[in-house]
């Protein structure tokens, strides 16, 4: 028979890989309105083209969106998605 010891917890919630991971798009000098709102809706689940210039239009305005936010591994995959792309992305940040 085996036993099992459970660990007092070393961090806080969301310290480790799981959390809240926040995928950044910063202004740029070099992509269009069109190809930024069009690659976050290409991108990202649940944003149409509506919502992406909206993004958009933040990113500009505000220098930068937080345009997703969830688990760690699908937050790299985003971030790189929109990397390739071309949009300026700032490095993924947890929140």
């Amino acid at each position: 028979m085996s036993t099992t010891i459970e660990l007092p917890r070393t961090g806080l919630p969301g310290s480790g890989v799981g959390g809240v991971w926040r995928v950044i798009v910063r202004n740029d000098n070099h992509n269009t309105f069109e190809h930024v709102a069009s690659t976050l809706a290409r991108v990202l689940p649940g944003v149409d083209l509506d919502r992406g210039y909206a993004f958009a239009n933040q990113i500009h305005n505000a220098g930068l969106a937080i345009v997703w936010s969830g688990q760690r591994e699908t937050a790299e995959h985003y971030w790189a998605e929109l990397n390739d792309a071309g949009l300026t992305m700032a490095p993924l940040e947890q929140g």
